[in-house]
Formats: C-alpha cells, sequence, structure tokens
C-alpha cells in the first residue's frame, strides 16, 4: 500500500475537481466541436526563436494534418511580421498583431501556442482558456506553482485541451518504462536519476547572445507588455533578449532544462509531488550580470507509490560548463531500467547482463507534439503532456530552486498543496 504520506491522484484533483459533464458543456459553449476531417486553425503567441521551431513543426503538418496558422503576434511588432511573411511565402495568411487580445477574439482561432518567456506563461494561457481556446503552451506550464495549479483548475473547468511543450512525452519510451516497472520488472524502485548538461562559451556563457542586436529599444517594441505582470522597469536589452539569466522571467537550469527531464522520471515512475527538495548551485562560472545560477544540482525526495516504490530518491544534474554525461535511469532493487537513444534496456543486477530491451516508437519531435495535440481536440484522444503532469514538474523545479535560493531544504505540505520550510 501506498505510505501515509502519498500524494493520491484523488487529493490532487481536488486542486480543480469538477464533473465531466460540467466541463463538457463549458467546452462546448466556448470552443466549436472538431470533426476529424476540419481544419484546425492556430494562433501564435510569441514569434521568437523557440516559436520558430514550432513555426516549422506546423509548416510540416498544414498537408497531412490539416492545419493552419491564421494568426500571429507579438510585443515586437518586426517579429510578428517576420512570422506572417514566413507563412505567406509558404502559401498561407496570418495576419500580425501586438496585442495577444487580437489572436483570442478571432472566432477562426481554435487553439493557440504560447510560446513567451515564462513569466508571461500564466496570464496568457488562462485568458486563452477563458476565451475558449485549446492550447499548446510551452514548458514550463509556468513561473510558479501557484499559477501552475490555477491553470489546471482552469483547463478542467473548461475541457479544454492544453497539451504542454514537454515534447519528449511524445517518445514512448516512458509510458512504456512505466508499465515495465509496474510489471515488477525492475523489482522495487530506489532511486531515479538524469541530467541535462551542457559546456558554453567562457567568453558567453549560457543563454548569453554574445552581441545584443538593439541597445536602444526598437520603436514597435512595447516594453511594458513585455514585462507584463512583473513591475515595470527602464528598457534593457540584455532582460529582453538575454531573459533566461534572470529570475523576473525565468527559472534557469531549472525550468528551462530539468523540466524536460524531470517530466520523464515522474512519467517513468508514476509519481506526484516531491516530500521535499533540496537544491544546490550558484553562478560558478560566469559572473556577468546574471542572477540565475550556471550550476545547479537537485535531490527530490518522493513518497511511496503503490507497485512501484516505498519511497524514492530522484538525482538532477545540470552544469553549464561540462556536458559529461550521468546515466540516464531508473534503479529498482533487481535492475536498473536505462534510457537509451534507441529506447530502453533492463540491465540485471545479479549479472550485469541485458535482460530486456525496448525500442522506442514516436521521439522527442514538436511535429508528433503538435499531432498528439491535434487528435485531443478532434477526437478527445489523451494528451501526451496534460496539464496535471505540467503541474508536477513545474512543482519539483520551482522546489529545487526555491531551496537554492534559500539555502535550506524545502518540503510539500500535502494538505495545503504548497511549499514549506522543511
Amino acid at each position: 500500500m501506498a505510505g501515509k504520506h502519498e500524494p493520491s491522484r484523488r487529493s490532487f484533483l481536488k486542486v480543480g475537481a469538477i464533473t465531466a459533464g460540467t466541463a463538457a458543456l463549458s467546452a462546448k459553449s466556448h470552443a466549436r466541436v472538431m470533426g476529424a476531417n476540419d481544419r484546425l486553425n492556430a494562433g501564435i503567441i510569441g514569434c521568437g526563436s523557440i516559436a520558430t521551431g514550432h513555426l516549422r513543426a506546423l509548416f510540416a503538418l498544414m498537408e497531412e494534418d490539416n492545419t493552419a496558422v491564421k494568426r500571429v503576434c507579438d510585443v515586437f511588432g518586426k517579429r510578428a511580421a517576420d512570422f506572417s511573411d514566413q507563412i505567406k511565402e509558404a502559401g498561407g495568411d496570418a495576419s500580425p498583431t501586438g496585442d495577444y487580445r487580437d489572436v483570442l477574439d478571432d472566432p477562426d482561432v481554435d487553439y493557440v501556442l504560447i510560446a513567451t518567456p515564462e513569466h508571461s506563461h500564466h496570464y496568457l494561457t488562462m485568458a486563452a482558456l477563458k476565451a475558449g481556446k485549446h492550447v499548446y503552451c510551452e514548458k514550463p506550464l509556468c513561473y510558479d506553482i501557484r499559477e501552475a495549479k490555477e491553470v489546471v483548475r482552469e483547463a478542467a473547468r473548461t475541457g479544454l485541451k492544453l497539451q504542454v511543450g514537454v515534447q519528449g512525452m511524445s517518445d514512448d519510451s516512458y509510458s512504456s518504462a512505466h508499465e515495465a516497472i509496474l510489471a515488477g520488472k525492475i523489482g522495487q524502485v530506489v532511486e531515479a536519476q538524469i541530467d541535462y548538461v551542457r559546456n558554453y562559451d567562457l567568453e558567453r556563457g549560457p543563454w548569453r547572445q554574445g552581441t545584443i542586436p538593439s541597445n536602444e529599444k526598437p520603436g514597435d517594441l512595447d516594453w511594458d507588455a513585455w514585462l507584463r505582470p512583473r513591475a515595470k522597469r527602464p528598457w534593457d536589452p540584455r532582460h529582453y533578449f538575454e531573459w533566461r539569466c534572470y529570475r523576473d522571467y525565468s527559472g534557469g537550469i531549472a525550468t528551462d532544462l530539468f523540466v524536460h527531464r524531470i517530466t520523464r522520471i515522474i512519467r517513468a515512475c508514476g509519481l506526484t509531488f516531491p516530500v521535499r527538495a533540496a537544491g544546490m548551485g550558484g553562478i560558478y562560472t560566469w559572473d556577468d550580470g546574471r542572477d540565475v545560477a550556471d550550476s545547479m544540482e537537485v535531490l527530490l525526495e518522493y513518497p511511496a507509490v503503490e507497485g512501484v516504490t516505498g519511497g524514492m530518491t530522484v538525482h538532477l544534474l545540470g552544469t553549464m560548463a561540462n556536458k559529461n554525461r550521468n546515466p540516464h535511469c531508473v534503479r529498482g532493487k533487481d535492475a536498473t531500467l536505462v534510457f537509451t537513444r534507441g529506447g530502453w534496456d533492463i540491465v540485471s543486477e545479479e549479472n550485469g547482463e541485458v535482460i530486456e530491451s525496448h525500442v522506442k516508437a514516436g521521439g522527442e519531435d514538436l511535429r508528433l507534439h503538435h499531432m498528439n495535440h491535434h487528435e485531443a481536440i478532434r477526437s478527445g484522444a489523451d494528451l501526451n503532456c496534460p496539464p496535471e503532469l505540467g503541474l508536477y514538474g513545474v512543482v519539483a523545479s520551482r522546489m529545487g530552486n526555491l531551496s537554492m535560493y534559500q539555502g535550506k531544504m524545502v518540503a510539500w505540505d500535502v494538505k495545503r498543496q504548497h511549499v514549506v520550510a522543511s
């Protein structure tokens, strides 16, 4: 049986529980019901580098998946206009705007892609759901836990399809690993480890562009709108062009990188909320005005999960000055499940032999992740990364950051559903 501290799925759903009938009715009242052959029209909010990758994926799906991009929005007019031009060159027609409300008010837009900095994910996602739009929100789901919980509740209330942009969940390695673990193939799980490591140039550092495109604020860039909901401040090109280096807008390694990795372990082991977290790290290599760590590690303790673990730890390594990797694995009493480029192997604890292998289907692929979202909108298919899973990733990442910032361990209060001092 699960341990006494286990936060059950039932207790979690109290965060935003609503009857299925009410949710379905609400969704129908806001969004048109999609048929299997209907075209899906997307609106893009945020036209930076991440959105560029999404635009390429959506171009690839225009014919095979009957999709189109109808509106594009960015507070920097030049970026929105550039996206509009690219879409026209590809045979589409998407009018640009600097106001996200224009996208949400467009009755032809079925869903929105939110590819803005982390600090704006919450209010944009909430506004889109309230406007009756399905949402694909880039990771992390939200900047902090309170925001993510509110988004999960709103998605449940409306019944709209919210896909979180952890595209690794469109690789079946992690769902199949969960099935193998539940089947007892590695024995009781005791530990998992995973990393996200890089080695940046000493002269530049993580998330720095080098030469800033413009020290003067472009005339067609609405700086106050970009800052929302943060307090107004004077124009700062570093904060705009290199926002991942600053806590006001980003959780750094934890939310930009770890969230990809911890979500994999959460999915494979059937985890939800940690019991406690210890985060350590700092600005060890690039003391260049940033205020997020350039190296970081997090140790998370998770409670018992019936049929999987009596309690376990998860270790996350994330240095940006060394790219020597740790194995990505889940350790059990009888064997270790090791993730590989092609899927996973189960390695016997007794003799070190590979006793079972899985060749993955799918992959960490934007196109596949969008196709899954489209299928969910059209026919109600299960999302590969639903909002609840996005929330679990936010909680783990944010707890690691809070522990590092405060210099002490933090814990999860199951009853009150928030972080407390350990």
